[in-house]
């Protein structure tokens, strides 16, 4: 009994602010109009927004899923040391390399661009990424992939048909946080998109709620609030059981 006291108290804690700024926003409906036709419209950018998240999780995936089994399954010279190096990238502040990495992208002709901003989310949830899909991996035991093997699958046959099945909870996992990640992002999208065509909703609202003398439209921003949450609260509801499958079913081994 006490256990689902403190839950639902927990649960309150979290929902409150969410359905607080569900509530606001309502109180003037016409904020939901403004949005729609501010700059270069809502759609834009939530198709930015929505492409850019597109490209984070599928890089994501397929990079932290190779990654993973390689870590898992392979031994080779400085593989500890390669995995300590991929793990590392989480020491670095965020915002310290965002110019730096501004001026990479330049270089490669991607500056300014919804693909070079999406390389960026995928460099940053490769950290977690790996060390998840890797634990995920040694978690299964090599006797299935040694069956597939006598039965006549190659290796990538054997990784793409039967442990990527394995480890779906935990590609799951994965590819949901690289969602958030993406989808809610505010700050590297300010520093690398400089074309309002291309900006992603975070910054497209930051700017609908800015007025004169850095005033704020508080219902303006309730309303995007919104907008932006709605989308990751179904997703989450969505594949809630296979997000907490992902972090159980060995995904937190050491």
């Amino acid at each position: 009994m006490s256990r689902f006291i403190t839950l639902s108290a927990l649960a309150v804690l979290f929902l409150f602010p969410l359905v607080w700024s569900g509530y606001a926003s309502l109180e003037d409906p016409s904020n939901y109009l403004e949005m729609a036709s501010f700059g270069e419209g809502l759609g834009t950018y939530a198709t930015n927004s929505v492409l850019v998240a597109v490209m984070t999780v599928a890089g994501t995936l397929v990079v932290s899923a190779l990654g993973g089994y390689g870590f898992a399954r392979f031994d080779f010279p400085g593989k500890n040391l390669l995995f300590l190096a991929t793990l590392a990238i989480l020491m670095v502040p965020y915002a310290t390399i965002l110019i730096p990495l501004y001026v990479l992208l330049g270089y490669i002709g991607l500056q300014n661009s919804l693909v070079g901003l999406s390389l960026v989310f995928v460099m940053f949830q490769l950290p977690f990424a790996l060390f998840m899909m890797r634990n995920a991996f040694e978690a299964i035991p090599r006797e299935l992939e040694e069956a597939a093997l006598v039965d006549g699958c190659g290796t990538f046959r054997a990784f793409s048909r039967i442990l990527l099945h394995a480890v779906r909870p935990a590609l799951i996992t994965v590819g949901l946080f690289a969602f958030l990640a993406s989808w809610n992002d505010f700050f590297a999208p300010l520093i690398l998109l400089n074309d309002g065509s291309s900006f992603t909703l975070p910054v497209a609202v930051v700017s609908m709620t800015q007025q004169t003398f850095g005033a704020i439209d508080y219902g303006m921003l309730q309303s995007g609030v919104m907008v932006m949450a709605i989308p990751c609260l179904i997703l989450f509801i969505v594949l809630q059981r296979h997000y907490v499958r992902g972090f159980m079913s060995g995904a937190l081994r050491g």
